[in-house]
């Protein structure tokens, strides 16, 4: 059987997110379903998986480490504190906010 290959540092992923704050309210998703529902659904928005290059740094560092090792069709909810976020203080909205976020691993390209 071939192995199951996991994220590491230099892949190209493409991953369905659902970021929430600790209280469960919803404030960004790759989802339009999940937008609609939430009521925040942004008709000009292209709502499609994330495609990152893990190590690159486009995303926050916690988000990055929650993808390594994932595999393809792997679902994972993971919590993010501010430290690996956005930073305690800062001029982000989201910093020094504990972030939650739900991800789906689509796809992983080498």
């Amino acid at each position: 059987m071939p192995q199951e290959i996991k994220v590491q540092k230099g892949d190209l992923v493409r991953i369905h997110y659902i970021g929430k704050f600790q209280g469960g309210k919803i404030f960004d998703t790759s989802m339009s379903k999940v937008a609609q529902n939430a009521g925040m659904l942004n008709p000009s928005r292209d709502y499609k998986p994330l495609q990152v290059k893990v190590g690159a740094g486009p995303v926050i560092p916690g988000f990055e480490e929650a993808l390594m090792g994932m595999k393809v069709n792997e679902e994972k909810t993971v919590t993010i504190p501010p430290a690996k976020a956005y930073g305690e203080k800062g001029k982000h909205p989201l910093a020094g906010k504990t972030l939650v976020f739900s991800l789906k691993l689509i796809e992983i390209k080498r």
